[in-house]
């Protein structure tokens, strides 16, 4: 009997090992040279990972989207595809890249990619803590250092090593640094008084140095690094910041332009002397405040306020459902889905720029550049 279940045991995974193999070599003979796709970030490109944690950040309910295909609410933040899967779609890599904390991210599955991004999460462990749960950056990457743990156990140590370097790795953070940490009302009036700017700002870029150093210590090479945008033209900055005046929060944006000057730097600095490394600065504070700014030629009508809203001048109190949200009658007009995030019209503005812009955009080249490099 005891012989019997081992070699039962030894058939299952030998035809798991197999698969997996198989997986690995289908995934290497795709037209791009890019076998998996690793997404780290926030709610801006979080594909349900909150939906399997206690959180108050979540987006599984309508009207979320309402303009994904067969208009599920998936998680996802937006009336439709983020950002990273307008990316992937382009670029051929497959079917949405699975969030991490789905039962069925599991096995050869992540072989094609895994996304660990989630929303409230930041680059400091305390950022979004009024949410409840969220993955901090830390957290993501550990959540990736047992995907890469399986991925050796399936294919091998030196298989792992070659893939790894080929896989797309990108990450989102900061923004949540500011407006649910530094910025935060009332709570963060305390800790402002205290902790100027720049040396909150440096301390966000310490922090961020040892995170993107360790992801490239688990093999990532080809790293997109975005900034964080114009935090200061989201609706729900404008109605709680600004109030009885117009225009974009001034501080908000100011935070982030000093932020950014700093992350470019980091960004070079590590791609000079990390050995192998491609490290890619993702310029979206230049691309949505040009959205911002110039939207009647980007197709939009609506620039500063939410499609999906319930109240506040700019529809920015209110996060947008579960319950009696407003959503606009065509979302392709609008800049911003709701309180925070970009519509899917927007995204893949967004998207094509990082995909195949130049460098004013995405420097010292574009997602599809790396992607071929």
């Amino acid at each position: 009997m005891a012989s019997f279940i081992y070699i039962t045991h030894f058939r299952t995974m030998m035809v798991v090992f197999v698969f997996a193999n198989l997986s690995y070599m289908s995934v290497m003979c795709v037209g791009y040279d890019t076998p998996a796709n690793f997404v780290f970030g926030d709610s801006l490109v979080d594909v349900g990972n909150n939906d399997y944690i206690p959180t108050l950040s979540k987006a599984n309910y309508p009207p979320n989207g309402i303009d994904f295909p067969n208009q599920v609410p998936t998680g996802r933040f937006t009336n439709g595809r983020t950002i990273i899967d307008i990316l992937g779609n382009e670029l051929g890599i497959g079917n949405f890249t699975p969030p991490y904390m789905a039962p069925s991210t599991t096995g050869p599955v992540v072989l094609k990619g895994v996304n660990y991004a989630s929303g409230a999460g930041g680059i400091l462990n305390d950022t979004g803590a009024l949410f409840g749960g969220r993955f901090n950056l830390d957290a993501q990457i550990d959540n990736f250092e047992k995907t890469r743990k399986y991925i050796i156990s399936s294919i091998g140590t030196e298989n792992a090593s070659n893939f790894m370097k080929k896989s797309l790795f990108s990450i989102t953070m900061g923004s949540n640094d500011f407006i649910n940490n530094y910025l935060i009302p009332i709570f963060s009036v305390a800790e402002r008084a205290l902790v100027p700017s720049d040396a909150f700002i440096q301390m966000l870029i310490s922090k961020y140095r040892l995170q993107l150093t360790r992801l490239y210590s688990l093999g990532a090479r080809k790293i997109v690094v975005v900034n964080v945008g114009p935090i200061g033209c989201i609706p729900y900055l404008r109605d709680t910041q600004n109030l009885g005046g117009s225009g974009c929060v001034a501080l908000a944006n100011q935070l982030a332009q000093g932020f950014n000057t700093k992350l470019k730097d980091l960004v070079a600095d590590l791609s000079k002397n990390l050995e192998g490394s491609l490290f890619v600065y993702a310029d979206a504070y230049r691309i949505v405040n040009d959205i911002v700014s110039n939207y009647k030629s980007y197709g939009f009508e609506f620039p500063d306020r939410a499609c999906c809203f319930l109240i506040g001048e700019h529809g920015g109190i209110t996060p947008c459902g579960p319950g009696p949200s407003k959503v606009c009658g065509d979302r392709s007009k609008y800049i911003f889905w709701d309180a925070y995030h970009p519509s899917e019209a927007s995204n893949s503005i967004i998207a094509k720029k990082l995909l195949d812009g130049d460098t004013n955009y995405i420097y010292p080249m574009n997602v599809r550049q790396l992607v071929q490099a």
